[in-house]
């Protein structure tokens, strides 16, 4: 598809931004082209500058569970504008959501809205070093939380060490505060709390980890690492910002029911509009300013028009057989997919929980980020093209996952799957 609109838009925004854009991997380095500059939206379909009209995977990395341009969803953010667009003071918008959210999420106790997932787990973690009066943090080797100091760490030359920077800008006195063990090493988690057990605030980790692959674990582990938190007085925070409200109303704490001690959410929980939050047990959360000396303040937190949109859109959730319909739906795209790749003895495989899944090509299983090959995202990279040239959007990058909302179409999803398979006999040709 012609896209010199979008290259023309993309040349000029170089003039104006870092590399040309506001977040990194929409630049499309991983793949070929320039990033698509999108200009409407609606359902399961996004259009370009170019006025090339795709079905869209990405739904804004997630947020977009009922599609683009929910007229629901419109019309309440419409109405709270209509009162004022922010006031820096409490608003009945922001306890609706709130009760709607509590009312019908048994593992949070009490919540604190902020402006994004990265916001909401920066404070979960100064919260936890504050409750506990601990310093380290531990994290899982793969699973990203934002571009927080703390945590944009990766391992050392050992499989569990101190953090090592993966940003400049970034201390080295605050990495070594982070402790990055291997996913799925039970023993290697059992071995780092043991030798700091006295000094671990928390651990941290992605339940579903979904922002480097999607790396489904399995349950026990994820009950291990509850009952060894449990073990050491260390608090477990899961991080939800992709699963929270994606895989069930309660996230993957009601999927695998594990509770954690806190959870960050962002994304869905918005509307499509920034927002995030942190929430867990009010022992904890009962340390957070005013009430306790954990400080955290935001000038748009609980943002009216964001309050509005995000309870508009969690109250869809919460219809009868929602996630049941929207899981099966996904279910049946993978499984179309899978199937001619089978038929084709093609070495690839889609991961799928919900409406998240994953391309990789390989046909093991992969539980950990170290277990991808680099190599094969030449293959995701001639995906990505062939898909975009058949009209289909994936985000530019082999390592995110893709997402399926309400808005997609059995007809839509039909479409896709033919144009993927089409796109897989290019790939392996």
């Amino acid at each position: 598809m012609e896209r010199s609109r979008s290259g023309e838009l993309f040349e000029e925004a170089k003039g104006y931004f870092p590399g040309g854009v506001n977040s990194p991997v929409r630049a499309f380095k991983s793949v070929y082209g320039p990033p698509l500059f999108i200009k409407t939206g609606n359902g399961c379909y996004i259009t370009d500058e170019d006025n090339n009209t795709y079905i869209d995977f990405c739904c804004s990395w997630g947020p977009l569970i009922h599609g683009h341009n929910s007229s629901f969803i419109k019309s309440k953010a419409i109405s709270a504008i209509e009162n004022g667009t922010s006031f820096g003071t409490p608003s009945k918008l922001g306890n609706q959501l709130g009760k709607l959210i509590l009312d019908n999420h048994s593992y949070v106790d009490s919540i604190r809205f902020v402006s994004s997932g990265t916001e909401a787990v920066m404070s979960a973690i100064r919260l936890a070093r504050g409750f506990t009066g601990r310093k380290k943090v531990i994290k899982f080797e793969g699973c990203y939380h934002g571009h927080v100091d703390t945590l944009l760490v990766k391992a050392g030359s050992g499989l569990a060490t101190f953090g090592v920077s993966t940003s400049a800008g970034i201390p080295e006195e605050i990495a070594a505060e982070t402790l990055v063990v291997p996913l799925n090493d039970l023993a290697k988690l059992m071995e780092t709390m043991a030798e700091h057990s006295d000094d671990i605030a928390c651990v941290i980790m992605e339940p579903i980890p979904a922002n480097n692959g999607l790396l489904l674990q399995d349950t026990q582990f994820l009950s291990w690492v509850r009952q060894l938190c449990d073990k050491h007085n260390t608090l477990l925070i899961f991080d939800e910002v992709i699963s929270g409200f994606r895989v069930g109303f309660e996230g993957a704490a009601g999927y695998y029911h594990i509770s954690p001690d806190l959870v960050t959410f962002g994304k869905i929980i918005g509307g499509g509009f920034p927002v995030g939050a942190f929430g867990g047990r009010k022992e904890i959360m009962n340390h957070v300013a005013p009430m306790g000396d954990v400080y955290q303040a935001g000038t748009l937190s609980a943002n009216p028009v964001a309050m509005a949109a995000g309870h508009a859109s969690l109250s869809l959730l919460l219809e009868e057989g929602f996630y049941e319909q929207l899981a099966d739906k996904t279910a049946s795209f993978v499984n179309r997919i899978q199937t001619y790749a089978d038929e084709k003895s093609y070495e690839m495989s889609i991961v799928n929980i919900g409406s998240i899944f994953w391309i990789k090509f390989t046909r093991d299983r992969i539980w950990s980020s170290d277990q991808i090959d680099p190599a094969s995202m030449d293959k995701f990279k001639v995906l990505h093209k062939e898909l975009l040239d058949r009209g289909v959007y994936l985000g530019p990058s082999g390592y995110e996952v893709g997402f399926i909302s309400s808005a997609h179409t059995n007809d839509a999803l039909e479409s896709a799957a033919q144009k993927m398979c089409d796109s897989l006999d290019i790939v392996f040709a």
